[in-house]
C-alpha cells in the first residue's frame, strides 16, 4: 500500500490531475478510483486473505497503524507535487502518468510479462527528464488545500478499502477468487490509464465500474471454502456421525454393519482383543479383502 508512494505513481497521478476536476474541486470519482486500485487492489486483498496473521483485532490495528503513516506522507507529496508541477511540461509528463499506470495493469495481470516491462519508478524518472522545464519553477509555499484534501481523502479510501477486506476476512477467505480479481483489476488499471491519457471519450468512471465488476464476478459464495467451514462446524458437533481421525464413529452402525461402536473406548477395546488373538492364526490377519480375514471391521 505504501508502494505508489515511493515509486512515484502517486505523486504522477496529483500531477496530472486525476484527484481533482478542472476546476480544482476534489474528484470523487478520482479519489475512488486511485484509492481502491493504485493503494488498495488486488495484492492487498491477497496479503490480507492469505498472508496475514493474526486475529481480526489484530489485522485492523496494523491496517490503521499503517493508515497513520500513509495518509500524511500522501498529503505531504501532495504538497510538494505542486512545486515540482511547476518544473515540469504538463502535457509531456501527462503521457508518462498515463504509461506508468498501463505498466503496472501489465505487471498485475501478467507477472512474466511484468519481467520484460521497466519498473514504475524508471517510467516516471524518464518522465521527469523529459518533461524537465526550469523556466517555470516557483516554490509554492501555500500548495492549493482542495488537492491535499483530495490526496488524503485517496490514501484513506485505501485504508479504509484494505480495514473492510481484513473485518469480512473470515467471510471472504475462501469465497474470492482471487485471481479472477486479479486480471479484473489490472483491466481496470488499464482503463484508468486511458482515463489519464485523454483517450478515454467519456467523463464517467468507467474504472471504478469494471472494479466493482469485478469484486461482483470474484466473490464466489459457493465455493469451496464455504463447503470447508460447513465441513469444520460438523466435525465439532459432537452429535454428529462423522467418523474421526482414528475412523472411529462417534455414534452409529459400523459401515460393514457390525456391531454399534458407542465411544472410542469400545473401539479401541475391539482392536486390543484382536491384538490378543494367537500367533498361529491364519494368514491375512486383520487385512479387508484377504482371505480368512478374521476382522474385516478394519
Amino acid at each position: 500500500m505504501g508502494l505508489p508512494l515511493i515509486d512515484g505513481i502517486f505523486p504522477a497521478l496529483i500531477i496530472a490531475g486525476a484527484l481533482t476536476t478542472s476546476a480544482g474541486d476534489p474528484s470523487v470519482a478520482g479519489i475512488l478510483q486511485t484509492g481502491l486500485l493504485i493503494f488498495g487492489g488486488s495484492a492487498t486483498v491477497a496479503v490480507i486473505l492469505a498472508e496475514m496473521d493474526g486475529t481480526r483485532r489484530e489485522q485492523l490495528t496494523s491496517i490503521l497503524l499503517l493508515g497513520a503513516l500513509l495518509i500524511p506522507v500522501a498529503v505531504a507529496e501532495a504538497a510538494v507535487a505542486e512545486t515540482i508541477e511547476t518544473l515540469l511540461n504538463f502535457e509531456v509528463f501527462h503521457r508518462f502518468a498515463g504509461l506508468v499506470i498501463l505498466a503496472v495493469a501489465a505487471k498485475t495481470a501478467s507477472s512474466k510479462v511484468g519481467e520484460y516491462l521497466p519498473s514504475p519508478s524508471i517510467i516516471i524518472g524518464l518522465g521527469l527528464v523529459a518533461s524537465f522545464n526550469p523556466a517555470g519553477f516557483e516554490l509554492i509555499v501555500n500548495p492549493d488545500p482542495m488537492r491535499l484534501l483530495s490526496a488524503g481523502a485517496a490514501a484513506g479510501t485505501g485504508v479504509g478499502f484494505a480495514g473492510a477486506i481484513a473485518l469480512f476476512a473470515p467471510r471472504l477467505r475462501g469465497n474470492v477468487d482471487i485471481d479472477l480479481f486479479r486480471f479484473g483489476s489490472s483491466v481496470a488499471l488499464g482503463m484508468l490509464a486511458l482515463d489519464v491519457l485523454g483517450l478515454m471519450p467519456t467523463q464517467a468512471p468507467v474504472a471504478l465500474g469494471v472494479l466493482g465488476v469485478t469484486a461482483l464476478f470474484a466473490f464466489d459464495p459457493g465455493s469451496d471454502g464455504a463447503d470447508l467451514d460447513e465441513f469444520v462446524d460438523d466435525a465439532s458437533d459432537p452429535e454428529s456421525a462423522t467418523p474421526n481421525a482414528n475412523g472411529a464413529a462417534a455414534a452409529g452402525p459400523v459401515a460393514d454393519g457390525g456391531d454399534d461402536v458407542e465411544s472410542s473406548e469400545d473401539y479401541e477395546a475391539l482392536v486390543d482383543n484382536a491384538d490378543e488373538t494367537d500367533d498361529d492364526s491364519e494368514p491375512g490377519y486383520g487385512y479387508p479383502g484377504e482371505e480368512e480375514s478374521r476382522a474385516p471391521w478394519l
